[in-house]
């Protein structure tokens, strides 16, 4: 995360009145954390719900926030639980749909490559999109929180409710079924 205070340290630090390191501990992981969110909902509107509802249970948590795994495990953890929540009461969530994909790709910054650069990475864009909802779950969500939350296995594994074998096991196999889908001529 770069130079400044551990994210562990500004969580405490929180907890113990300092409105400022949730501030920095929100800029630092809002755009990792609703884009986790937002691949495996797909729904901006209910990304951003849950988004703001994992903030609320980390604002909420701060007096009895303790530093016994990293900060990004323990808020991917709750960002988990609430997309558990999420799926047992509407059921299986759908994944970004070709014009969200195109909407998501047209927001990235441009530089001014050629246009057979662009066209190649936008292809490449759609394939990994298409290629990551055709994941099951818990493979990709073991790769969007690897990805994404930066998230090493035993983390996955904390955040997730699992083992670090079954973590592993999934990014595994979520990476051998992209690498294969993404090797496969479209």
């Amino acid at each position: 995360m770069g130079s400044g205070p551990a994210d562990e340290e500004l969580m405490l630090s929180y907890g113990g009145g300092d409105a400022g390191s949730f501030e920095i501990l929100y800029r630092r992981h809002r755009g990792p954390l609703y884009r986790f969110l937002l691949r495996q909902v797909s729904d901006a509107a209910t990304a951003e719900e849950l988004f703001q509802d994992v903030w609320m249970r980390v604002i909420d948590s701060r007096g009895r926030y303790q530093a016994r795994a990293k900060f990004s495990s323990w808020v991917y953890a709750i960002a988990h639980n609430r997309l558990m929540d999420f799926y047992r009461a509407s059921g299986k969530a759908k994944f970004l749909d070709q014009e969200q994909a195109e909407e998501a790709l047209e927001d990235l910054p441009a530089q001014d490559p050629p246009a057979e650069t662009l066209i190649d990475r936008k292809r490449a864009a759609e394939r990994l999109l298409a290629a990551l909802s055709e994941l099951p779950e818990t493979q990709r969500e073991a790769f969007l929180l690897q990805q994404e939350g930066d998230l090493s296995v035993e983390e996955i594994g904390a955040a997730t409710g699992v083992s670090r074998e079954t973590a592993k096991s999934r990014l595994r196999y979520a990476l051998v079924k992209l690498r294969a889908s993404l090797e496969t001529p479209s």
